[in-house]
C-alpha cells in the first residue's frame, strides 16, 4: 500500500511558509484591496465589506475543531487557482470591470491556502469560504436592480402605514409630500445596506447554530423582507420627522435608526426560529430526547 508522504502535520517551517505566502499574496494585490476599503468608506451602501471579516473570523473560531481535519497537503490545484485569479484581476482592472478585479485577488488569497492544504480545507471550512463573497462590492448593475424594487415598496407601504395613522400625505412616485415638505423615501431610504448587511448576519446566525439546511435556506431567505419590513418602521417615523421638523434632525433620526434597526431584525429572525420550535417544527440537526 503506498502512502502519500506529502500528507503530514504541520510544522513550524509550513506554518511560517503559509503566513509568508499570504503576506506576498496581499502586498501583491494592495491596490484591489485597498480600493475595496476605500469603496466601503465612502458608500455607506456597502458598508458591509467591513462586516465580512467579522463573521468569517466568528465562523473560523466557531469551527476551530475541524482544524484537526486540515493536513499539511500541497497541491497543484493551488498554484493554478493563483495564476488564473491572478489574470482574472488583472482582466478586471485593465477592462475596469470591478468585480473580476477584487473577486481575482480574493481568489488568488484562497488558491494561497490551497497549495499548501489541498481542497480539504475548502471542504471542511465551506460556510466561512462562501462568506468572502461579501468582501466583494455590489457591482453598480446589480445594486440598481435591487434599489429600484426596493426603492418603490418601500415608498407604497410607508405611504399606507402614514395614511393607516392619519396622517395627510401625497405620493409620487418614489417621493412623499408630508406638511408641504418633500421626502425622497424611495431615493434616501431604499434598504440597501440593511439588506446586505442583514443578509450577512443572518447568514452568520445560520451558520454558527445547528440548524436544518431548510431551515438555513429559510431564514436567509426572509432575511430581504425582513430588512423591507424594518425599513417601513424606520421610514415612518424619518418622514414625519422630515415632514414637521428640520432636515438636520430627521437626517440624524435617519442614520441612528439604520443601525439600530439591524439588532431589531436579527431579533424578528431569532422570533421567527422560536416559534418554529414552539410549533415543533424540525429546526435544528440534533435534537434532544427528553427522558
Amino acid at each position: 500500500m503506498r502512502v502519500d508522504r506529502s500528507i503530514r502535520t504541520w510544522r513550524p517551517r509550513d506554518l511560517a511558509l503559509l503566513c509568508g505566502a499570504l503576506v506576498l499574496g496581499g502586498w501583491y494585490h494592495r491596490q484591489a484591496f485597498l480600493d475595496i476599503v476605500a469603496i466601503g468608506l465612502r458608500d455607506a451602501e456597502q458598508s458591509h465589506v467591513f462586516l465580512a471579516p467579522i463573521v468569517a473570523v466568528w465562523l473560523l473560531w466557531l469551527r476551530r475543531s475541524r482544524f484537526v481535519f486540515i493536513r499539511h497537503q500541497p497541491s497543484w490545484y493551488g498554484p493554478a487557482i493563483v495564476a488564473g485569479a491572478t489574470l482574472l484581476s488583472w482582466w478586471g482592472f485593465a477592462r475596469g470591470v470591478q468585480v473580476a478585479w477584487h473577486g481575482g485577488a480574493v481568489l488568488a488569497m484562497l488558491g494561497l491556502v490551497i497549495s499548501m492544504t489541498g481542497l480539504t480545507a475548502m471542504r471542511v471550512m465551506l460556510p466561512v469560504v462562501a462568506v468572502l463573497v461579501f468582501l466583494l462590492p455590489v457591482p453598480g448593475e446589480l445594486r440598481h436592480r435591487v434599489a429600484l424594487p426596493l426603492q418603490g415598496m418601500a415608498t407604497t407601504v410607508t405611504h399606507a402605514m402614514l395614511e393607516l395613522f392619519g396622517v395627510s400625505a401625497v405620493k409620487s412616485g418614489n417621493v412623499l409630500v408630508i406638511n408641504g415638505e418633500q421626502v425622497a423615501v424611495g431615493e434616501a431610504c431604499n434598504g440597501m445596506r440593511m439588506v446586505f448587511a442583514l443578509t450577512l448576519v443572518v447568514y452568520a446566525f445560520v451558520f454558527g447554530t445547528p440548524l436544518k439546511a431548510s431551515m438555513r435556506l429559510l431564514l436567509i431567505s426572509l432575511s430581504p423582507l425582513i430588512a423591507l419590513a424594518c425599513n417601513v418602521v424606520r421610514l415612518v417615523p424619518t418622514s414625519l420627522l422630515y415632514g414637521y421638523t428640520t432636515i438636520e434632525r430627521a437626517q440624524a433620526f435617519h442614520d441612528i435608526a439604520g443601525w439600530v434597526m439591524l439588532p431589531v431584525a436579527l431579533a424578528a429572525l431569532g422570533l421567527v426560529l422560536r416559534t418554529m420550535r414552539w410549533l415543533e417544527f424540525p429546526v435544528v440537526r440534533f435534537r434532544l430526547v427528553n427522558p
